[in-house]
């Protein structure tokens, strides 16, 4: 099955503690149905000084489930992700508007 959500799409977070955030997918997880967007669900990481690099705490973006994300429109409003052909290939269209993403 195609996937609704894809790296560097605009999403609005539903549930969770970071619910209405916006953020832009920088990776996705097919296999665990997670994605990773930047400045949601942020987790503190404690580094460990090295020779190289210095220690401390460093925020991280952590991964999302899938089911928690919605695609935003061209109105910045969340909205589903349907599938359709045009032109003999397939494509993705929000449900809202109509509009081709």
């Amino acid at each position: 099955m195609a996937a609704k959500l894809k790296k560097g799409d605009k999403v609005v977070v539903l549930a969770g503690k970071d619910k209405g955030k916006q953020g832009e997918i920088t990776a996705v997880f097919p296999k665990e149905n997670k994605a990773v967007v930047d400045g949601v669900n942020i987790a503190i990481r404690h580094q460990r000084q090295t020779q190289t690099s210095q220690g401390g705490r460093t925020p991280k973006a952590m991964p999302i489930d899938l089911s928690n994300l919605a695609l935003m429109d061209k109105n910045g409003k969340a909205t589903r992700v349907g599938f359709r052909e045009e032109d003999g290939k397939k494509v993705r269209f929000a449900k809202t508007t109509g509009d081709v993403i």
